[in-house]
């Protein structure tokens, strides 16, 4: 068994402080920020799984043709679920709308072409490559697949609950508990990595729900 446990609350409490800065301080492009935290927290997790083991990325990282028809099919269903969710959302709660919005905001701060192609290569894939394929391997490793991906789903949520927007923290756990729930399967980032760019791409810049 890898020993990265350690390495993993070191770039959870990472994760947090970088999730301060973009949702609270917000000094700087949240774009930028989120490109940056993306990119270093994937690359420190490759690196702690690599020395913890060449076995772990190279089954990680192990891809199959199928994973694109499963990456693009989930990406459609997940795009339905969260427009029916908003539709639904905005008439349970009064606050639906304006936390939506809030969070839709964020586009005018760059280029909707320059934040689609970060969503699409840098952003997305970086994403799944940290949560999925470090934190919750490391947690299933440790605790079993099950309780691995529930308490990875908890967390990739929870870091959300920084922005004080309920809409935004609901979102980051369906989010999470459905591309857990795909590595869990195939244990493989890659259905994620694809779900998660087209998902990203649709919602904020080719279809959004705003």
């Amino acid at each position: 068994m890898s020993n990265r446990i350690k390495p993993l609350v070191f770039l959870l409490i990472l994760a947090f402080i970088f999730w301060i800065e973009m949702f609270l301080l917000k000094n700087f492009n949240f774009w930028i920020e989120m490109t940056i935290a993306a990119s270093l927290l994937a690359g420190l997790g490759l690196y702690f799984n690599h020395v913890n083991g060449e076995a772990i990325n190279y089954r990680l990282y192990f891809f199959e043709p199928k994973y694109i028809i499963t990456g693009i099919v989930s990406a459609a269903l997940l795009y339905i679920v969260f427009y029916a969710g908003d539709k639904i959302s905005g008439i349970i709660f009064t606050f639906a709308d304006n936390q939506v919005t809030g969070v839709y905001s964020n586009k005018s701060l760059l280029d909707p072409v320059v934040i689609g192609l970060l969503l699409v290569f840098i952003i997305g894939p970086a994403e799944e490559v940290f949560w999925r394929g470090f934190m919750q391997d490391t947690l299933a490793e440790k605790f079993g697949d099950n309780k691995g991906w529930i308490i990875a789903s908890l967390i990739y949520g929870g870091v959300h609950i920084i922005a004080f927007n309920f809409m935004l923290f609901m979102a980051a756990l369906i989010c999470g508990l459905f591309w857990g729930w795909i590595f869990k399967k195939y244990r493989s980032v890659w259905p994620g990595i694809i779900s998660h760019a087209l998902w990203d791409l649709t919602i904020f810049i080719l279809l959004p729900v705003r």
